[in-house]
């Protein structure tokens, strides 16, 4: 089984890659295998909802979005992580998840389904609960298991140093990544029983328009 711990920070090796490392560090110990994917730091352009995914199963942007979606499929879970900025998630990251989740809803690839996920976020001070309101929607409405850890899953600090003091937020991502691994066993148990997956529906979309 293996984890992709996603890099929503401009900086490649700094705040938000050490508190995903801790996470990252806690799923080995419990026979989870995990990769780390960086988003990158060059400009990721906003969905701008020309629906090409749905012909496509992917973006009509080439980016570091759409090598995420190349690999997403071959992951059990996902640990997305963002600095926060301006009281919210990092212009990337959010250009980044609008544009994979809509891609993969409208493709029809199911690379998300059912597959636990959870936020984790990196502060300076504030803004931080905000932020994982933020994140925890897209799950939510991609039918991911959202995975909680004892507190919110938040780091606070200025730089990496300054993160790795922070023993409680740090404890708090061995949490998350121990509770993950968790829910990763169970379900595999599960599979292995014979339990199936639940039966999907069509999706029936309206408005509020009568």
């Amino acid at each position: 089984m293996k984890v992709l711990l996603v890099n929503g920070s401009p900086h490649k090796d700094g705040c938000t890659y050490t508190a995903l490392c801790e996470v990252s560090e806690a799923l080995n110990e419990q026979g989870i295998d995990t990769d780390i994917f960086w988003i990158g730091k060059k400009p990721l352009s906003g969905c701008i909802a020309c629906k090409s995914c749905m012909k496509n199963n992917k973006c009509v942007f080439h980016d570091s979005v759409n090598e995420f979606l190349e690999i997403a499929g071959d992951y059990e879970g996902f640990v997305f992580g963002t600095p926060v900025h301006w009281g919210g998630t990092s212009g990337g990251i959010t250009s980044f998840l609008d544009r994979v989740f809509y891609a993969d809803l409208n493709g029809g690839g199911n690379r998300f389904l059912l597959k636990p996920a959870a936020a984790v976020m990196s502060a300076r001070r504030a803004g931080t609960t905000a932020t994982w309101d933020q994140m925890n929607k897209y799950f939510g409405l991609m039918q991911m298991p959202i995975i909680t850890s004892r507190y919110w899953n938040m780091v606070h600090g200025a730089n990496p140093e300054q993160i790795k003091q922070d023993l409680e937020g740090m404890q708090v991502m061995r949490v998350l990544g121990n509770n993950m691994a968790f829910f990763l066993h169970c379900k595999n148990v599960a599979l292995k029983m014979g339990i199936s997956m639940p039966k999907q529906e069509p999706m029936v979309f309206t408005n509020f328009i009568r």
